[in-house]
């Protein structure tokens, strides 16, 4: 049976879905009221809990 063909070139580090998430997650958070979860210490929980 034939092998299936591997890619020609690596994908791009910007191509990965959380950086796509993570980009789209900063533009709501600019313009919206809602805010969106990115990260642990962007959103800040971790320092609310603590104090």
């Amino acid at each position: 049976m034939g092998k299936p063909k591997k890619r020609t070139s690596p994908r791009a580090t910007g191509a990965r879905r959380s950086h796509l998430v993570l980009k789209l997650a900063r533009a709501v958070n600019k313009k919206s009221p809602v805010k969106v979860f990115t990260t642990v210490r962007e959103s800040g929980k971790k320092l609310a809990a603590t104090k």
